[in-house]
């Protein structure tokens, strides 16, 4: 299975910005579909982002317009970059497939909201 590495969470005030990184140890990085996934306290994990191998991206309602998934190749890497952050924002953030995901997960990156 693939092993995932989660980065660049924090605590950042309502209206500000992150971008999270995801290191995929694969060497089929470029051809797989990728997603970010978040889990906020006393929620189900969801599914707000993914890419396919070809670039195309897909967005959950909650996060549409304010969140870009972009991915980078060379570097077997998938970004979230988030802005105009909510509260309700405040969550663990994975990356994983998307759809079916495999069983094994990363530790996340935690993404608070707060003032």
């Amino acid at each position: 299975q693939v092993q995932f590495v989660e980065s660049g969470g924090g605590l950042v005030q309502p209206g500000g910005s992150l971008r999270l990184s995801c290191v995929a140890s694969t060497n089929i990085f470029r051809i797989i579909n990728m997603g970010w996934y978040r889990r906020a306290p006393g929620k189900q994990r969801e599914l707000v982002a993914h890419i396919t191998n070809g670039g195309g991206s897909n967005y959950a309602d909650s996060v549409k317009g304010r969140f870009t998934i972009s991915r980078d190749n060379a570097k077997k890497t998938v970004y979230l970059q988030m802005n105009s952050l909510k509260p309700e924002d405040t969550a663990v953030y994975y990356c994983n497939f998307p759809m079916t995901p495999q069983d094994r997960w990363g530790q996340g990156t935690q993404v608070t909201v707060s003032s």
